[in-house]
C-alpha cells in the first residue's frame, strides 16, 4: 500500500492530464504439455500522463490469482519468489504519444518502449498496444510476451519439461481522470 501511495505522489505533482486506476487487469498464460498456466490480477496500480507518454505499472505478485490454489502456492513460492521480490513494474512511455487524441474518443495504436522489472531483474521491452478513449476515460489494451530465463525465473526440473519459458503477459486496464 505504502508503494502504490507513492507511486500516485510522484505523479500527481504536475497537471491534470494523469489518468490513473488501482484496478488495472494483468494476466498471464502459458501453454504446457500437462496444464496450462493461467493467473490474473485485477489490482495493478497504473497511471498514464497524456502530455509525457509516460507510464507506470506496478503489480504485487501475490495478487494474481490461479484457478488451482497448488499452483498459486508453487507461484509465489518456488518460482516468482513473491516475500523477495514482491511486484513487478513497468516504467516506459508511449513513443507515439502525440498520434493520440486524449480528448477525442477513439481508437489509437500505441507503441510502448521501457523497462520491465520482474523477481529483481530488469529488461528493455517495446511492444504494441491499443488506447481507447471513451467518454473521458482511457482504456489501454496490450498483449505481448517474456521469456522465464530472461527474469531469471528458475523451474525445479522435476517440472521443467512441462512449463514452457514463453509467457503472454495480456494488459487491460480502464483508467480514470487522477482527480489531486
Amino acid at each position: 500500500m505504502i508503494c502504490t501511495g507513492l507511486f500516485i505522489i510522484s505523479f500527481a505533482s504536475s497537471a491534470q492530464e494523469k489518468y490513473f486506476t488501482r484496478s488495472g487487469k494483468i494476466q498471464f498464460f502459458s501453454k504446457t504439455k500437462a496444464e496450462n498456466i493461467d493467473a490474473t490480477s485485477r489490482s495493478a496500480a497504473v497511471v498514464l500522463d497524456s502530455k509525457t507518454g509516460d507510464l507506470q505499472f506496478a503489480v504485487l505478485m501475490k495478487g494474481f490469482e490461479f484457478k488451482k490454489a497448488l499452483m498459486q502456492e508453487h507461484f509465489n513460492k518456488e518460482y516468482i519468489e513473491s516475500d523477495k521480490f514482491p511486484k513487478a513494474e513497468f516504467k516506459g512511455q508511449i513513443t507515439n504519444n502525440a498520434d493520440i487524441k486524449y480528448t477525442t474518443d477513439g481508437t489509437y495504436p500505441a507503441k510502448v518502449k521501457g523497462k520491465l522489472t520482474i523477481h529483481g531483474e530488469t529488461k528493455d521491452i517495446e511492444t504494441t498496444g491499443i488506447i481507447t478513449v471513451k467518454s473521458g476515460k482511457i482504456i489501454t489494451t496490450s498483449t505481448f510476451n517474456i521469456q522465464l530465463p530472461d527474469y531469471k525465473i528458475k523451474v525445479p526440473s522435476v517440472t521443467r519439461s512441462q512449463i514452457s519459458d514463453d509467457i503472454k503477459i495480456t494488459i487491460d486496464c480502464s483508467l480514470e481522470v487522477l482527480k489531486q
